[in-house]
């Protein structure tokens, strides 16, 4: 098994377990005194996850001043809009409460309002970021891995493009993982987010290099994952098993799987993020829709990474199996496997189709032609 060259680096201070946002307040007293806190649409007020941030602040001796209202696919308007209202008012730290769109909304709004750049361009690579914001995060939402990285996606609908951004100036300083503020994530987000572990822990997988303790460790965070999802599935409320998948979230995308290799492939995530542009899909969804086709798409040109993967996870070297065996299991969770079950349609194949071939979507390693694509939409139907 080859291990390339790699740089290890996650400066990002995990605070993990039951009622570690206590110590919220004095956290955020170290980056400043005039906190934007962002979050989203009102769930994180009706379950009482607000107030008690709010008391931590307030109770820290800091000035508070709000942007709400950011959507589950996050949009670079909010961004710009929220950068104007947190110059205005002279905000000198962050505070992200939400999953994982309100922390890659943060993130970027972080980089805005340390500079007179558009956020845009940044997203873009237009302008490489110098400098940011501090940012302490609050996660509400097991999936995404964005509270210990430097990776944020946006959307524009100007140019019709779901793009991400990884740049180190995108770690928060602090992350808290309190696992009483995931117990009210409805089924399907639960679903969701754990099928985007999943697919962060699978794309690291098929990303260039093959270090057989990191194939382990990658391979051991999806079937834990796979362990608990059915138990959690029936017991939402259940602590314990929240805190399990929030581990298994973080550990996904943290660096950890990364190690020995040369970044991830995420062509399933190029896929998803398209379908999730055109139908405003929810991003695990996509995933558990596109990640079965990709397989099978790679079947007959990487046997052999495929049964390492079946052996690993499923106890089977028969690539058809362990592909069958990962689609039963979303559907176990009851995540989607085809676009007809997320109510996209036949008749959309060609609209499909136009949007993925005019951002080139591929993977980093296993590159996708116009053929691919096609051949992905008729397999994802």
């Amino acid at each position: 098994m080859a291990v390339e060259n790699f740089v290890a680096y996650n400066p990002v201070k995990l605070h993990f377990g039951e009622n570690v946002v206590k110590n919220l307040g004095k956290s955020v007293k170290q980056y400043g005194n005039r906190v934007l806190l962002i979050y989203g649409r009102g769930s994180v007020k009706k379950y009482g996850y607000y107030d008690e941030v709010v008391n931590q602040l307030k109770d820290a001796g800091l000035s508070i001043f709000e942007y709400s209202g950011i959507k589950p696919n996050p949009v670079v308007d909010d961004v710009r809009n929220a950068v104007a209202y947190g110059k205005e008012n002279k905000v000198d730290v962050i505070v992200a409460l939400g999953g994982g769109s309100v922390i890659d909304s943060a993130k970027i709004i972080g980089l805005g309002l340390a500079s007179d750049v558009d956020p845009w361009d940044f997203m873009t690579w237009n302008v490489l970021p110098e400098k940011t914001m501090p940012l302490v995060t609050v996660l509400t939402l097991a999936a995404t891995g964005t509270e210990m990285n430097a990776a944020a996606v946006l959307q524009n609908a100007e140019t019709h493009q779901k793009v991400g951004l990884v740049h180190p100036m995108n770690f928060p300083k602090e992350s808290f993982l309190d696992p009483r503020f995931t117990v009210t994530v409805p089924k399907d987000y639960t679903a969701y987010g754990i099928v985007d572990l999943i697919a962060h822990a699978l794309e690291a997988f098929f990303g260039e290099g093959e270090p057989s303790v990191i194939d382990l460790i990658t391979t051991d965070i999806i079937k834990d994952a796979m362990k608990w999802a059915p138990q959690l599935m029936n017991d939402p409320e259940n602590l314990e098993l929240r805190s399990n998948i929030m581990l298994d979230a973080t550990l996904a995308l943290n660096g950890l799987t990364s190690y020995g290799k040369v970044g991830g492939d995420w062509g399933v995530h190029g896929l998803g993020h398209e379908l999730s542009y055109l139908y405003d899909l929810a991003h695990g969804a996509t995933l558990s829709i596109a990640y079965p086709a990709w397989l099978r798409l790679q079947k007959e040109r990487i046997p052999e990474r495929i049964q390492r993967m079946g052996k690993l996870i499923f106890g089977t070297e028969d690539p058809d199996e362990a592909i069958k065996m990962l689609e039963e299991f979303f559907t176990s969770i009851s995540s989607p496997v085809r676009l007809s079950e997320a109510g996209v349609e036949s008749e959309k194949r060609e609209e499909v189709i136009n949007q993925m071939n005019v951002n080139n979507v591929s993977g980093m390693h296993h590159t996708l032609s116009m053929a691919d694509r096609t051949m992905l939409i008729d397999l994802m139907l």
